[in-house]
């Protein structure tokens, strides 16, 4: 009979000087120096094309080409550009490269919805100003003591100035932004929750924090416009302020409970 022999017990000889792969093996990558150039590259592009002084040591390490050398001339590019940054100019220069023949409203979707919804607020408000249930007194009733048809076109009415006030804010950043080269995918998102949060802002600016007088009539149409315009324009500002008196606040009640 013929010995039975368990190959579960078997054991697989190791291999020695296994050839190590490019990912794993130690210090910098090829691709990660491959980027640095890349991005060292796009930086003296953005800087000869708009007249920045690029400082002259940055020229020898370049040559150079060592990794030291081009982490240090990087780091001198940084300054040189900012407030651009290599991840705005990489953008910049994909959007120009991808879309040659648009122009910059079909190359920058961002500026196109912002200018959309521009419309749409203004429309918005034009409508509602037209109605005859938009009026002083409508106003003054505000959101407590108001209903119905004429509560949805008084909001409608003060929700379109905001919006306005926010995309005024944002056409005139993201304007800044290309010009100045510091705009970035990521923006995106940013703007449509400013837009939100302007909106809010000016609801809470000119319904909830009115600054009323002795005589309630007071409150008339300018004064609520007036407020949801600033609370939409300078949303950002509330934003902080309203977050700097929440952390005042927690403040002192977790100092109390420190002391107890």
């Amino acid at each position: 009979m013929k010995a039975i022999t368990n190959k579960s017990t078997q054991t697989t000889p190791i291999p020695k000087n296994l050839p190590i792969k490019e990912s794993e093996a130690p210090g910098i990558s090829k691709k990660t120096i491959k980027e640095l150039s890349n991005e060292i590259n796009n930086m003296m592009a953005f800087a000869i094309r708009n007249g920045i002084i690029i400082n002259v040591e940055i020229i020898k390490l370049v040559q150079n080409s060592s990794v030291d050398d081009l982490i240090h001339a990087h780091n001198f590019l940084c300054k040189n550009i900012a407030p651009a940054t290599p991840k705005s100019i990489e953008y910049t220069k994909v959007l120009n490269e991808n879309q040659k023949d648009k122009s910059l409203f079909s190359k920058l979707p961002l500026i196109r919805n912002l200018i959309f919804l521009s419309l749409l607020f203004l429309i918005i408000f034009i409508v509602t100003a037209l109605s005859p249930e938009v009026n002083n007194n409508s106003l003054d009733k505000g959101i407590m003591n108001n209903n119905g048809l004429p509560l949805l076109l008084n909001l409608s009415y003060l929700t379109s100035i905001s919006g306005l006030g926010v995309i005024f804010y944002l056409l005139k950043k993201v304007s800044s932004s290309v010009k100045k080269g510091t705009l970035v995918q990521e923006d995106t998102v940013y703007y449509i929750a400013l837009i939100i949060l302007g909106i809010i802002s000016g609801l809470i600016m000119s319904e909830i924090i009115s600054f009323y007088k002795k005589d309630p009539v007071g409150i008339n149409l300018f004064n609520k416009s007036i407020l949801a315009l600033i609370g939409g324009f300078s949303s950002d500002a509330i934003f902080s302020i309203l977050e700097g008196t929440i952390n005042r606040i927690k403040s002192i009640f977790t100092s109390n409970d420190i002391r107890n």
